[in-house]
């Protein structure tokens, strides 16, 4: 799984870049069979934004978007929500086969 880092309107530095590449692998060990990570920072008026993405297996798609003062607090807002994503998703039940079954009324 190659992580894919991208700046646009703006430039990143060498530290943020290896922060977002150790933020994408603590992502990706959460979730179940990681294909695809992608990290976009952005900068709209005075505001940093930052997506996340990560790509499973199972076709399931998780983004995070947050904003920030800097790209960094972003980075580490999108985390978060990235996070919850992710652990709410594994507690699903993504097949029926797999569901409880009905109670029957007596």
């Amino acid at each position: 799984m190659d992580p894919v880092i991208t700046a646009r309107h703006c430039e990143i530095s060498d530290a943020l870049r290896d922060r977002a590449m150790t933020v994408l692998e603590r992502v990706g060990s959460l979730a179940a069979r990681p294909m695809d990570t992608a990290v976009v920072f952005d900068v709209e008026g005075d505001r940093s934004t930052v997506e996340l993405r990560l790509h499973v297996a199972a076709g399931e798609l998780f983004v995070a978007t947050a904003e920030g003062p800097d790209h960094r607090t972003a980075l580490d807002r999108a985390e978060d929500k990235l996070k919850t994503q992710v652990a709410r998703a594994a507690g699903r039940v993504r097949d029926a086969r797999h569901a409880a079954p009905a109670l029957k009324p007596v």
